[in-house]
């Protein structure tokens, strides 16, 4: 999949345009540092959500120690949760020192420092999930990632990634109808199914149920080709997602005084929701 990265440096967005050029997804800066939110994220999601393109966020650190970073990661969980936004691919704290900021304020370049600055971003950003994007000798030299256990997103323009995690950002020169962005090539599609932010309002359980077939549809793609067989049976999962359908098309029952209130059709269509994932792990 090939997208684009965006900011407020990124002025009236062609979405439509990209999503025609074969782009597929954005990602969208959040802001920077611990008080700093970036304007458009908002705006630069729900332009390429209507555009057909799916969305994940990305967060620039400024933190000199963990404890910053910590408060960063809350920041930026604060800002996508005002957004009211879905998230269909990770948040990214970006960590380098593209302008000079730590060095010119004593930052500590030790492996040992920077790793575990990503770490606490990484803890505090939680329950959304989060990877790490910074340039190629960054994550080398700086960023022990490995122990991490994250996703890691590279910088590293030209012809080759030479780390080939989750995502590769692989030019700053990406045209597209007139405008510049930086180009970037994301791995695996199944990768949007797998981390989203919750937006601020309840999703409707027509949502929820289409999430959940597209989903499936992304993991039987990538489930080797099985013998030919008898037919299989339903699965948990489909028997009950055909029970959600089938409650939402009947008449709620009457309940009687003496009763409790039975519950919305949305409500208990998400609490069968939470079943079906539940069983998918």
């Amino acid at each position: 999949m090939r997208g684009v990265d965006v900011s407020v440096f990124n002025e009236n967005v062609d979405w439509q345009a990209l999503k025609a050029a074969g782009i597929d997804f954005a990602i969208c800066r959040t802001g920077f540092g611990r008080t700093d939110a970036d304007e458009t994220f908002a705006a630069q999601v729900d332009g390429a959500h209507k555009a057909g393109l799916i969305c994940g966020a990305y967060h620039l650190s400024y933190a000199l120690n963990p404890d910053a970073a910590a408060e960063e990661a809350r920041f930026c969980k604060s800002i996508i949760e005002r957004a009211g936004v879905m998230l269909e691919l990770p948040v990214w704290v970006y960590v380098a020192d593209s302008d000079g900021y730590k060095q010119r304020h004593g930052f500590d370049f030790s492996r040992a420092n920077v790793t575990a600055i990503c770490r606490a971003f990484l803890d505090n950003i939680k329950p959304l999930n989060c990877g790490v994007y910074s340039t190629y000798s960054w994550l080398t030299d700086f960023i022990d990632w490995q122990s991490l256990g994250c996703q890691v997103w590279n910088a590293q323009w030209g012809e080759q990634d030479s780390l080939h995690g989750k995502m590769w950002q692989f030019t700053d020169a990406l045209k597209v109808g007139g405008q510049t962005f930086n180009g970037n090539t994301l791995y695996d599609k199944a990768a949007g199914s797998q981390a989203s932010a919750q937006p601020s309002t309840p999703q409707s359980a027509d949502s929820l149920i289409h999430s959940i077939l597209s989903n499936r549809k992304d993991d039987a793609s990538a489930q080797p080709t099985a013998q030919p067989s008898a037919p299989a049976t339903p699965s948990n999962a489909q028997n009950l997602i055909s029970n959600i359908l089938n409650r939402r098309d009947s008449k709620p029952s009457t309940a009687t005084s003496t009763e409790a209130k039975p519950q919305s059709s949305t409500q208990s269509a998400q609490n069968l929701i939470h079943n079906i994932l539940s069983n998918r792990k």
